[in-house]
């Protein structure tokens, strides 16, 4: 094994990593809008807390979108901010990728640890010099630095695409 067939291993083996958490980011969406993500909101109507459902009427026109036609339009104003507080299953599936991604920097830095303690093998072995292990660890090093940059910037992309309202 040389420096380059390594750090080549290193980059390929990170490069997977990364692919696997977007593989897994893809699977976690808000999905389909049905009435039922609405269930145990319950809106302030005048001064009583009621179940949504017995407000409003609910379809779905589209995939992402649910449209709410309340009975009493002036519990609109009620019913946004009711829905608007309520982020408790988006909230869930940030701290899922936010996990995921962690997940990710684990495998990544873990395929660094064992790349280095190859490269320090060949130096062992008299394979390469001291200044030629120094060398490749900074590279190794950059590698790494890369790929969690990545990591970071794909967790940062889902996390927005989820508090999209």
């Amino acid at each position: 094994m040389t420096v380059d067939s390594a750090l080549k291993d290193a980059t390929d083996k990170m490069d997977k990593a990364i692919s696997v958490l977007k593989d897994e980011l893809a699977g976690i969406r808000t999905g389909r809008a049905t009435p039922a993500l609405l269930s145990r909101i319950v809106v302030d109507y005048y001064g009583t807390q009621v179940p949504i459902q017995q407000l409003a009427s609910f379809s779905v026109p589209e995939p992402r979108t649910l449209v709410i036609t309340p009975y009493d339009r002036n519990a609109i104003a009620a019913m946004e901010k009711a829905i608007l507080s309520s982020d408790v299953r988006r909230k869930d599936l940030v701290k899922l990728v936010h996990h995921r991604g962690e997940e990710g920097r684990v495998a990544v830095r873990n395929i660094r640890r064992h790349s280095k303690e190859e490269l320090e093998g060949l130096e062992r072995e008299g394979g390469i010099s001291q200044d030629d292990l120094v060398r490749s660890e900074k590279e190794l090093q950059k590698v790494t630095d890369k790929h969690v940059a990545e990591i970071d910037e794909v967790v940062a992309h889902k996390d927005r695409e989820l508090k999209e309202i």
